[in-house]
């Protein structure tokens, strides 16, 4: 089994989080959580996992987005893309295209 698999719409892999939220139902961290993103680089399938996560940040955007103590929509993008090296000004422009 890959590090990340979906099935039946739910993401398998121990610490999952859901709208509106988005924390950690097993540790209560801001997902993804550290033991989410500890999952060694080797056994992400990249391509599958920037789709997936595309789409639940688009939602976690319009979710914490003006949030008194909520993350910055550029926050969030280098949150759930914490596997791409995104400096500030590409998450910025990402989080505009995904509003």
């Amino acid at each position: 089994m890959r590090a990340l698999d979906v099935r039946n719409g739910r993401m398998i892999g121990g610490h999952l989080a859901y709208s509106p939220h988005w924390v950690c139902e097993t540790c209560g961290d801001p997902w993804p959580c550290r033991a989410f993103r500890s999952i060694p680089r080797e056994r992400l399938d990249t391509a599958n996992l920037i789709s997936i996560m595309s789409l639940l940040m688009g939602t976690a955007i319009r979710d914490l987005r003006g949030r008194p103590e909520g993350p910055e929509p550029p926050e969030i993008v280098k949150r759930f893309l914490w596997f791409l090296p995104l400096n500030d000004e590409e998450a910025r422009a990402i989080a505009l295209r995904m509003r």
